[in-house]
Protein backbone atom coordinates (compact mmCIF):
# COMPACT_ATOMS: atom_id res chain seq x y z
CA UNK A 1 0.00 0.00 0.00
CA UNK A 2 3.19 2.44 0.50
CA UNK A 3 4.75 1.33 -3.14
CA UNK A 4 2.02 0.40 -4.85
CA UNK A 5 0.34 4.00 -5.75
CA UNK A 6 3.41 5.50 -7.57
CA UNK A 7 3.45 2.53 -9.82
CA UNK A 8 0.13 1.91 -11.77
CA UNK A 9 -2.86 3.82 -12.78
CA UNK A 10 -3.77 7.39 -11.77
CA UNK A 11 -0.54 8.11 -9.62
CA UNK A 12 1.83 6.81 -12.40
CA UNK A 13 3.19 10.53 -13.20
CA UNK A 14 2.80 12.44 -10.29
CA UNK A 15 5.62 12.55 -7.14
CA UNK A 16 5.67 11.53 -4.10
CA UNK A 17 3.60 14.04 -2.05
CA UNK A 18 0.81 14.19 -4.27
CA UNK A 19 0.63 10.48 -4.75
CA UNK A 20 -1.14 10.75 -0.93
CA UNK A 21 -3.30 13.79 -1.60
CA UNK A 22 -5.16 12.16 -4.05
CA UNK A 23 -8.98 11.59 -2.90
CA UNK A 24 -9.07 7.75 -4.54
CA UNK A 25 -5.87 6.56 -3.24
CA UNK A 26 -6.73 8.24 0.18
CA UNK A 27 -10.17 6.57 0.31
CA UNK A 28 -8.54 3.14 -0.46
CA UNK A 29 -6.06 3.59 2.48
CA UNK A 30 -9.27 4.81 4.41
CA UNK A 31 -11.38 1.80 3.27
CA UNK A 32 -8.81 -0.64 4.69
CA UNK A 33 -8.66 0.19 8.14
CA UNK A 34 -11.82 -1.68 8.67
CA UNK A 35 -10.25 -4.73 7.28
CA UNK A 36 -6.59 -4.45 9.41
CA UNK A 37 -8.94 -4.31 11.90
CA UNK A 38 -10.88 -6.96 11.64
CA UNK A 39 -7.73 -9.22 10.82
CA UNK A 40 -6.69 -8.02 14.24
CA UNK A 41 -9.44 -9.05 15.76
CA UNK A 42 -9.35 -12.13 14.25
CA UNK A 43 -5.94 -13.26 15.26
CA UNK A 44 -7.17 -12.36 19.02
CA UNK A 45 -10.00 -14.41 18.42
CA UNK A 46 -7.65 -17.27 17.69
CA UNK A 47 -5.45 -16.74 20.78
CA UNK A 48 -8.57 -16.97 22.90
CA UNK A 49 -9.42 -20.20 21.15
CA UNK A 50 -5.50 -21.38 21.66
CA UNK A 51 -5.95 -20.12 25.37
CA UNK A 52 -9.59 -22.65 25.78
CA UNK A 53 -11.16 -19.37 26.48
CA UNK A 54 -13.66 -19.40 23.24
CA UNK A 55 -16.52 -19.03 25.49
CA UNK A 56 -15.61 -15.60 27.14
CA UNK A 57 -16.75 -12.24 27.01
CA UNK A 58 -13.54 -10.85 25.52
CA UNK A 59 -13.96 -13.80 22.33
CA UNK A 60 -17.66 -12.62 22.28
CA UNK A 61 -16.42 -8.80 21.82
CA UNK A 62 -14.08 -9.75 19.11
CA UNK A 63 -16.43 -11.41 17.22
CA UNK A 64 -19.09 -8.16 17.36
CA UNK A 65 -15.90 -5.91 16.14
CA UNK A 66 -15.51 -8.37 13.26
CA UNK A 67 -19.10 -8.35 12.37
CA UNK A 68 -18.99 -4.18 12.04
CA UNK A 69 -15.82 -4.00 10.46
CA UNK A 70 -16.92 -6.41 8.08
CA UNK A 71 -20.82 -3.85 7.32
CA UNK A 72 -18.19 -1.32 7.16
CA UNK A 73 -16.04 -2.48 4.64
CA UNK A 74 -18.92 -3.33 2.52
CA UNK A 75 -20.17 0.13 2.72
CA UNK A 76 -17.20 1.57 1.74
CA UNK A 77 -16.72 -0.75 -1.33
CA UNK A 78 -20.56 0.23 -2.34
CA UNK A 79 -19.74 4.04 -2.30
CA UNK A 80 -17.13 3.05 -4.14
CA UNK A 81 -18.89 1.15 -6.79
CA UNK A 82 -21.08 3.74 -6.84
CA UNK A 83 -18.83 6.65 -7.34
CA UNK A 84 -17.52 4.89 -10.47
CA UNK A 85 -20.48 3.30 -11.74
CA UNK A 86 -21.87 7.41 -11.64
CA UNK A 87 -18.40 9.48 -12.88
CA UNK A 88 -16.73 7.27 -14.63
CA UNK A 89 -15.10 8.40 -17.71
CA UNK A 90 -17.86 7.57 -21.04
CA UNK A 91 -15.45 5.85 -22.68
CA UNK A 92 -14.03 3.54 -20.25
CA UNK A 93 -15.78 0.37 -19.02
CA UNK A 94 -16.41 -0.18 -15.49
CA UNK A 95 -17.76 -3.73 -15.36
CA UNK A 96 -14.32 -5.35 -13.96
CA UNK A 97 -14.44 -2.89 -11.69
CA UNK A 98 -18.05 -3.00 -10.38
CA UNK A 99 -17.80 -7.33 -10.87
CA UNK A 100 -14.50 -7.22 -7.77
CA UNK A 101 -16.91 -4.64 -6.14
CA UNK A 102 -20.19 -6.70 -6.16
CA UNK A 103 -17.48 -10.17 -5.12
CA UNK A 104 -16.16 -8.82 -2.47
CA UNK A 105 -18.96 -6.97 -0.98
CA UNK A 106 -20.75 -10.26 -1.41
CA UNK A 107 -17.43 -11.85 1.00
CA UNK A 108 -17.17 -8.92 3.35
CA UNK A 109 -21.75 -9.28 4.15
CA UNK A 110 -20.60 -13.64 4.59
CA UNK A 111 -17.98 -12.53 7.07
CA UNK A 112 -20.35 -10.59 8.83
CA UNK A 113 -22.94 -12.98 9.05
CA UNK A 114 -21.04 -15.44 9.96
CA UNK A 115 -19.40 -13.60 12.22
CA UNK A 116 -23.13 -12.79 14.22
CA UNK A 117 -23.63 -17.08 13.57
CA UNK A 118 -21.11 -17.42 15.88
CA UNK A 119 -21.23 -14.65 17.81
CA UNK A 120 -24.59 -15.57 18.98
CA UNK A 121 -23.50 -18.95 19.36
CA UNK A 122 -20.23 -18.21 21.62
CA UNK A 123 -23.36 -16.21 23.75
CA UNK A 124 -25.51 -18.96 24.33
CA UNK A 125 -22.58 -21.00 25.19
CA UNK A 126 -21.53 -18.69 27.76
CA UNK A 127 -25.12 -18.68 29.03
CA UNK A 128 -24.72 -22.07 29.48
CA UNK A 129 -21.72 -22.08 31.17
CA UNK A 130 -22.65 -19.37 33.83
CA UNK A 131 -26.37 -21.54 34.28
CA UNK A 132 -23.78 -24.53 34.99
CA UNK A 133 -21.54 -23.06 37.46
CA UNK A 134 -24.55 -21.33 39.42
CA UNK A 135 -25.91 -24.94 39.75
CA UNK A 136 -22.71 -26.61 40.72
CA UNK A 137 -22.51 -23.99 43.50
CA UNK A 138 -25.55 -24.27 44.59
CA UNK A 139 -25.22 -28.23 44.64
CA UNK A 140 -22.10 -28.03 46.86
CA UNK A 141 -24.20 -25.33 49.60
Amino acid sequence: MIRFPSTEGRAENLDVFSIYTDPFILYGYAASIPFFIALYKAFKLLGYIGQNKAFSLNSVRALSSIKYCAIILSIFIVLAGLYLKIFHNKNDDPAGFLAVCVVATFISLVVATAATVFEKILQNGMDIKSENEQLHEQSKK
